[in-house]
């Protein structure tokens, strides 16, 4: 019998005299040839920490593209990895669990040698299946090794329902077992799972509970006693791998759980979160979004539409209407983003100009990113998440608007009194805001649309006085040319608009901009509110 030398590799030295260059052990193709070197085979966790501990020495970024987690997810994800652990990420969806599993085999050595031919990329030293075992036997230090890139090295299995047991494990395979003419029972017959085959690497399990308890089950000794057992075989496989789980809180309840023996074995649970200022989302949206078009038009965005875009989240997190178990996935203000340069875009195209620059009236052209991506609390009638969402913008143009301009509100408290002792409310008008709202109570009004040209956008915007003279006041421009300023004047218009100062509203793709109070007697029904 062929005894499986466990653990004996591990105690021989790791540095050898003279340290091969990495080219200098690619060309090594025999067992024995290794062996001279010196080279140690380490368990993949001690593997993964040193090459960890050289990073942060080195003051390596660990995890590039990760932005957010620098003093949350990511010491507890490297003091997990110091102390060798096994991990789930667990956290609302569209928080880069999945990002981060995948980026832990950077962590492996970039070459590592197998076994030539091994279905489990056994170590040269420790052959663990029969097909190696024999092989070894038969051919000693000459048995063929081949080294693998750390990409093969990780696998990844996404949980549902009808996972089984044999596809993460293994089974009998009776085709093999006809090809070669083996009995069930012998260990040759076998088919190995996916998790197996990631021996000396690092297996991902995203959803955990949806898994079905049953096949939990199967995970228990993978998780502790590192080996398996398929079928009645005697013989028990041992395994090194790191085993890392992802999972939504809400699935406790939800869809499944994770049975309480298997949580028990994972060693450390690293709670995700969504970026807790605006400038990370903002970062995180920049990175992901797809918004370099090859267009010839030069492409332009405001900061104040990437805090819009980001605020609609952070208001839809703390929303009564958006149920906040669910979450809402960075996911949503990527793809608004993308949306919103895409309706610029297609305006720039159609209308030949030659700036694309989103507007405040695109905003509504983003509602198919968001409506798909928010559960609401109580689902309503058929409209509920249009009408929600174009609520999230409205509220995150008011707080961003706040930002960049004085409280429209402000003044006018203080104006109160005076307008009460006088009866004359044009005579003390908001001093900020007086032209602007004056202009619309004597009865003026605006309309535009997200496919006006240029020329016709800027032209409407500015009949409306003073709004040209505020706007460059309170706002810094890169470009000052007709494009940023025009949608900023539309930014000013919104924001009056959120604050209640002037009505708004929509009909055939047009919005409209018109007095508040004089909208209240007019024989025309009011159409919904944009925002």
């Amino acid at each position: 019998m062929v005894k499986y030398y466990h653990g004996e590799v591990y105690a021989r030295s790791k540095h050898n005299c003279n340290p091969m260059t990495p080219k200098e052990l690619l060309s090594l193709k025999t067992v024995g040839a290794l062996r001279e070197t010196g080279y140690n085979v380490l368990p993949v966790k001690d593997e993964m920490r040193n090459n960890l501990i050289t990073r942060l020495k080195n003051r390596d970024e660990l995890f590039p593209g990760i932005l957010g987690y620098e003093d949350t997810v990511v010491p507890s994800l490297v003091n997990a990895i110091l102390s060798k652990h096994d991990i789930i990420l667990l956290g609302l969806r569209g928080q880069a669990k999945t990002r981060i599993v995948r980026m832990l085999p950077t962590l492996l050595d970039e070459y590592a040698p197998i076994i030539k031919g091994s279905e489990l990329n056994e170590s040269p030293f420790y052959p663990i299946t029969k097909y190696a075992v024999d092989l070894v036997v038969e051919h000693g230090d000459e048995t063929e090794i081949e080294w693998i890139p750390r990409e093969q090295r990780y696998g990844e299995k996404l949980a549902t329902p009808d996972v089984t047991i044999a596809d993460l494990i293994g089974d009998i395979d009776p085709i093999k077992a006809a090809a070669q003419r083996l009995h069930y029972s012998h260990e040759g017959a076998i088919h190995f799972g996916l998790i197996p085959r990631t021996n000396r690497g690092v297996f991902a399990i995203n959803e955990l509970p949806d898994l079905q308890p049953r096949i939990q089950v199967g995970l228990f000794n993978i998780m502790q006693e590192k080996d398996i057992q398929i079928r009645g075989f005697n013989v028990r496989i041992p395994l090194d791998v790191v085993v890392v789980f992802t999972a939504n809180p809400e699935d406790y309840t939800n869809r499944g759980n994770i049975i309480t023996p298997l949580k028990d074995r994972i060693d450390s649970q690293i709670l995700t979160h969504y970026p807790e200022d605006i400038e990370h989302a903002i970062q995180i949206t920049a990175q992901e979004a797809w918004v370099s078009r090859n267009h010839e038009s030069d492409i332009f965005i405001p900061p104040y539409f990437k805090e819009i875009i980001e605020m609609t989240a952070f208001q839809a997190r703390k929303s009564e209407f958006v149920d906040q178990q669910s979450g809402v996935s960075a996911r949503l203000t990527i793809s608004a983003m993308e949306n919103l340069i895409s309706n610029a875009e297609r305006r720039s195209i159609e209308s030949d100009d030659k700036v694309v620059m989103p507007r405040i009236c695109d905003l509504l052209r983003t509602l198919p990113s968001m409506t798909g991506k928010l559960e609401l609390v109580y689902e309503g009638e058929q409209e509920g998440t249009v009408k929600v969402s174009k609520l999230l913008i409205g509220q995150a143009i008011r707080k961003v608007f706040s930002d960049y301009f004085p409280d429209p509100l402000h003044k006018q408290k203080k104006l109160k009194i005076q307008r009460e002792e006088s009866r004359e409310s044009k005579t003390h008008s908001d001093p900020v805001y007086g032209q602007i709202i004056e202009w619309f109570e004597q009865g003026n009004a605006i309309s535009l649309s997200d496919d006006l040209p240029i020329d016709e956008y800027y032209d409407e915007l500015i009949r409306v006085k003073g709004l040209l003279e505020l706007t460059r006041k309170h706002m810094k421009f890169e470009r000052n040319d007709k494009y940023e300023m025009a949608s900023a004047m539309e930014f000013v218009l919104e924001g009056l608009h959120q604050h209640s100062r002037i009505a708004k509203g929509e009909a055939e793709g047009a919005i409209s901009y018109r007095d508040m109070v004089g909208t209240l007697f007019t024989s025309i029904p009011d159409d919904d509110e944009d925002f």
